[in-house]
């Protein structure tokens, strides 16, 4: 049998080896103890954008004369295939859900024979020229408040130009295509600063000694 003073040195090894493992434990984590962020996920980098660059972004509108004389009625041709549903283009067509389109560029709002307009239309007055059809295809609703027509509209100009061109083939009068703005004329101090731009000023003439 062990002595007490055997059963002694047991249990301080035991209780040395506790103070050891509890020890280390409080140890590891004072120094490894791991911080809840303020803000939960992770911060991402992002370099916000200036306004030049957004602005460059973003094209540059285009003047309907412009886009006319540009312009192809060929290609309008198959742009009006969105439109054969409810349209009919040639001269004396019938009236469909829509009413027949031949003539139209020119033409007084809510004049051809037989068809039902909205009052919304008929109320409208003036006349289809180049910018109203233009304001039209592009935004129906927008341009005529309470119009009938459920088409959402075409957003790119140069294919609403496009179509002008057709419609306008599709007629016997054919009204003059406006003229684009020619470019304004240089003023003369903006030729003087571009002339030193390029050749520089004059080299002052040396003294002589």
């Amino acid at each position: 049998m062990m002595d007490a003073f055997e059963l002694n040195k047991i249990a301080g090894a035991v209780l040395f080896a506790l103070l050891i493992l509890f020890g280390t434990k409080t140890a590891t984590d004072l120094f490894f103890k791991a911080h809840a962020p303020e803000k939960p996920g992770y911060d991402v980098a992002v370099t916000e954008g200036t306004g030049d660059s957004a602005g460059q972004a973003e094209k540059e509108e285009v003047a309907l004369a412009v886009l006319l004389a540009e312009g192809d009625a060929a290609k309008g041709e198959k742009v009006a295939n969105k439109c054969k549903a409810c349209h009919t283009f040639d001269k004396g067509g019938a009236n469909r859900i829509g009413p027949n389109l031949y003539g139209i560029v020119g033409r007084e709002l809510g004049t051809v024979d037989g068809f039902a307009y909205s009052g919304a239309l008929k109320g409208k007055g003036g006349s289809w020229g180049y910018d109203e059809l233009d304001e039209f295809i592009a935004n129906p609703k927008g341009f005529i408040n309470g119009t009938k027509m459920a088409f959402a509209g075409i957003r790119r100009p140069n294919q609403r130009a496009d179509l002008i061109l057709y419609l306008r083939q599709q007629g016997d009068d054919k009204p003059a295509l406006p003229e684009p703005e020619a470019k304004a004329e240089e003023k003369p101090e903006e030729k003087k600063e571009e002339a030193k731009s390029d050749g520089g000023e004059a080299a002052a003439p040396e003294k002589k000694q």
